[in-house]
């Protein structure tokens, strides 16, 4: 007998590669989902998994078929196609929803299909077609607002609720409610420094540096540090109100999201300004500091923003439409 006859009947305790393979494939699988997801900020998986959500009830209710757990498992992705994304899309916009928040939910949708795609759980075909389902253009989703239901389900509005000069020294000013020194921080670090609603419910008292004068906190969305100088509004309510925690308080407010954006309503029904939230707040922050002639980049760095798009936008919004022009007329008068 020989060698090659001996081994041939020797049993082998490792399984074959062909049983090895798709048991790794799953593993790796499963292991860029979740190295994709660690790098996602608190909110941003707040909001992925509320999109998913969204779309797992699309299916059960509306198609009538069983969904899978499209956070947790790429492969419950291989059945999706174009349409149905399309379908979503569309059950959506009849459904009420704004259409800031259905090109969000598209957004997340496209990502994992990406992730399915790079797993070779959907084909490039299919991958393709998905990617071409177009959210709403500012233009396009005006006009398609106009034209439906005003039946939005989104807490976000299709238009800030504005704040005047004179709102924005009520909202700020210390009211002789037991809270009045928190409410008149909490409207400070809005209406002052812009900060996200998130960002505030963040805050720890150590952030705070009175002596310096400063705000030092860290943008989870552009993945830095960031200090502010504290405007004389927000330093004296800061003084006013640190001086009345108790030793030994960790979080600023100890407030969450959903609290701060129930009493910002509140402190602006209080000053006649219905449904007031804190976005409609950093919203006249970045309206006020363009209006005040504040740099683009600057208004960016301040604000967080990751690109440069959405301060621009503040800054063209802010600007006469006829000063650069040049008339006879003006001139003769100057």
């Amino acid at each position: 007998m020989d060698d090659s006859q001996v081994l041939s009947i020797v049993p082998s305790t490792f399984p074959s590669l062909d049983l090895v393979g798709p048991v790794a494939d799953q593993v790796a699988i499963a292991h860029a989902l979740e190295e994709y997801q660690q790098g996602l900020s608190s909110e941003t998986t707040r909001r992925q998994k509320a999109d998913l959500a969204l779309f797992t009830r699309f299916l059960e209710d509306e198609v009538k078929t069983v969904a899978g757990d499209f956070y947790g498992d790429l492969n419950a992705w291989c059945h999706i196609t174009f349409g149905i994304v399309e379908g979503f899309k569309r059950w959506q916009l009849l459904q009420g929803y704004a259409t800031g928040s259905i090109n969000v939910g598209l957004a997340t949708i496209k990502a994992y299909c990406k992730l399915a795609f790079d797993a070779g759980i959907i084909t490039i075909e299919t991958y393709t077609r998905i990617q071409g389902v177009r959210g709403y253009k500012r233009d396009q989703a005006r006009n398609v607002d106009e034209k439906r239901e005003k039946t939005r389900l989104s807490t976000k509005k299709a238009v800030a609720v504005p704040i005047s000069p004179t709102h924005m020294r009520l909202l700020k000013a210390p009211s002789a409610h037991a809270l009045g020194a928190r409410d008149a921080l909490l409207m400070c670090l809005l209406l002052d420094h812009g900060l996200p609603v998130c960002q505030v419910a963040r805050l720890a008292v150590a952030q705070i540096d009175l002596q310096a004068a400063t705000l030092i906190f860290y943008r989870h969305k552009v993945n830095k540090p960031q200090v502010h100088n504290l405007t004389p509004d927000t330093l004296s309510a800061a003084q006013r109100y640190l001086a009345t925690l108790p030793p030994g308080q960790v979080s600023l407010f100890d407030l969450v999201a959903h609290s701060i954006n129930e009493r910002v309503r509140v402190l602006g029904e209080r000053c006649g300004l219905m449904g007031l939230s804190p976005h409609d707040c950093r919203h006249a922050w970045a309206t006020d500091a363009a209006r005040n002639e504040t740099d683009v980049l600057s208004l960016q760095q301040a604000g967080g923003w990751s690109s440069i798009a959405m301060p621009a936008r503040y800054v063209e919004q802010s600007k006469i439409a006829n000063q650069g022009v040049k008339l006879t007329s003006t001139k003769a008068k100057m």
